[in-house]
Order: structure tokens, then sequence, then C-alpha cells
């Protein structure tokens, strides 16, 4: 009698198995760095410390802004990656791009310690009605030998979008990511 019901419920299950997330995946769109030299910077080392996100960004629906300015979600779109660990290394990979150092997320590889950390704690991250993409907030370089003086500094940067489409949103945020990693990679110059 146990395997018969077993059975019932293992074929009542099946159905509700094939039903599976229909919902469309958006991964950061990396921005293609231009092939030009490397920045020299001051330190050889490079760890990008996992991104701080206000909490509409860090959730898996992809968010734009609405009239009113209310962040409503993208029916059936998420972004392809848990958004900190998307934005920490698209950051990473764009400064590995731009500059001299060797650049990697959190956890540091390596046996020996990273030359500077850099942490990004991301205030605003949104999809704007005006055909722009908005990324504020601040970066700290940190320097625990003494490789560079240490700073802390605000920033703001905007990428263009085209609409406010999820695919449109996933190319905007690797744009204005890629924006904010020329802008630490300038403070890391020798």
């Amino acid at each position: 009698m146990n395997i018969r019901i077993a059975t019932i419920a293992l074929a009542a299950a099946l159905p509700l198995a094939s039903c599976g997330d229909t919902n469309a995946r958006f991964p950061i769109a990396a921005e293609t760095v231009p092939s030009v030299a490397k920045t020299k910077v001051a330190v050889g080392t490079v760890e990008v410390r996992e991104v701080s996100l206000p909490a509409y960004a860090a959730a898996s629906e992809i968010v734009v802004e609405q009239e009113g300015g209310a962040l409503t979600v993208v029916p059936k779109a998420v972004w392809a990656d848990d958004p900190v660990r998307g934005v920490t290394g698209a950051l990473a990979r764009s400064l590995d791009l731009r500059s001299t150092a060797s650049v990697a997320a959190e956890p540091w590889p390596l046996a020996q310690s990273a030359d500077v950390q850099v942490e990004v704690r991301i205030d605003r991250m949104i999809a704007k009605l005006n055909g722009e993409f908005e990324l504020s907030g601040q970066f700290a370089i940190a320097a625990p030998d003494g490789a560079i003086r240490e700073s802390v500094q605000r920033f703001a940067v905007t990428a263009p979008l085209a609409d406010n489409s999820p695919a449109s949103v996933a190319q905007a945020t690797g744009v204005a990511i890629d924006a904010l990693a020329s802008d630490i990679v300038k403070k890391l110059r020798r």
C-alpha cells in the first residue's frame, strides 16, 4: 500500500517538475575595453571586495524606474547571476583589463595578500526614465602595507539606456561598471 501511495505522489509531481522557471535570464553585459595600452598603476595586485548593493539592486529581479520614481520589477526577467557576485566580478574583470595590476574578486586566491583592496558601496543603481542608467556611491582603496595612499571617494557615473528592456538595462549596467573601473584605475595610477 505504501508503494502505491509513493507511486501516485511521484506521478503527480512529474508534471510540476517540468513546469520550471520561465524567466529570461540576463547577464551583466561586460563592456569591451578598447585595445589600448593598459594604464600603469602603482600596485601589482588588487583584491575587489564584495560590492555592497541596495536591496532593490541585490534582488534577482531586474527593476526599472516608473513615473513618480517608483522602481518596479520587469516581468519574467531576472539577472543571470546573483547581482552582488555579478557586479563584483564585472568590476574585477574591468579593473584587470584596464590596469597593469593583477586583479581578482574576493576571496583572494593567492597565498600572499593583495597590495590593495578596493571596496565599493553602491547606493543608487537605477535604470531611469530619462534614458540614463545611474550608478553612484563610494569606493575605498585600502593599502594595509602602505603600497599607496589610502582613500575614500564618492562616485556618480551614468550610461546611456536605449530603453527599459532587460537587455538594455544589462548593457547599461556593464557600461556603468566599466566607467567606475576607469575612475578607480585613475586613483591607482603611478
